[in-house]
């Protein structure tokens, strides 16, 4: 069996493989990440790390949900992955919207790369703050990935189901002495607040309640 980590690497090879058959590959590296984001399929967020030895040094993240994983299909969780991969060439390359706005050019970049946006909270349009996708049949990205599975490519990991009555639950380090104020994040657009640990906060740009890491 491999080592479970080496799934990262899946993730990666599929990234270069994207950026050169669908980005001319012109898109610089990103570290590639799984985090369980609520009522998200992913996230671009730009230069979100930075280098330990010299925090000048910044590159982008792209998170993708395992607990969206089950049910699935490898092509499906690959589109997300170009998703937002084209949330990354606008923001090194286009005028990206404000916060987790999907504007027109990168609607029109998706359509181009074969993904076809959907609006949620613009019902008909391919703009707005929570846009997903659709696949399109023939189009740029089918036909790549077609080919990438063909060669052999695939996904091993996906979030598992709810621990079993009597099974352990998860083992962590120590908790460090609690802050007076912890970190909210938006769901939606990924605005950060900090504020006191019973804090109800709202998020401005989209009218959502903010979370705190491991709230549902």
């Amino acid at each position: 069996m491999k080592t479970p980590t080496n799934e990262y690497a899946h993730y990666q090879s599929a990234y270069d493989y994207y950026n050169t058959e669908l980005f001319d590959g012109i898109l610089p590296p990103c570290l590639i990440t799984l985090q369980r984001t609520p009522n998200a399929l992913g996230y671009f967020s730009p230069y979100r790390f930075a280098a330990r030895k010299n925090q000048t040094l910044r590159t982008d993240e792209i998170a993708l949900n395992p607990d969206t994983f089950t049910g699935a299909s490898d092509k499906s969780i690959l589109s997300t992955l170009v998703h937002e991969m084209c949330h990354l060439w606008q923001a090194h390359f286009g005028k990206p919207g404000r916060g987790r706005y999907h504007n027109r050019q990168w609607a029109s970049a998706m359509q181009r790369l074969g993904l076809k946006p959907i609006s949620y909270d613009n019902p008909g349009k391919m703009t707005g703050q929570r846009v997903s996708h659709e696949i399109i049949e023939g189009g740029r990205f089918e036909l790549a990935t077609d080919r990438l599975l063909a060669a052999g490519f695939r996904l091993e990991w996906q979030s598992a189901l709810p621990p079993l009555l009597g099974e352990p639950l998860p083992v962590s380090a120590p908790a460090a002495r609690k802050p007076s104020k912890l970190k909210y994040t938006c769901p939606e657009c990924k605005q950060n607040a900090w504020a006191k640990p019973l804090a109800r906060l709202v998020c401005g740009y989209c009218a959502v309640r903010m979370i705190r890491p491991g709230w549902d």
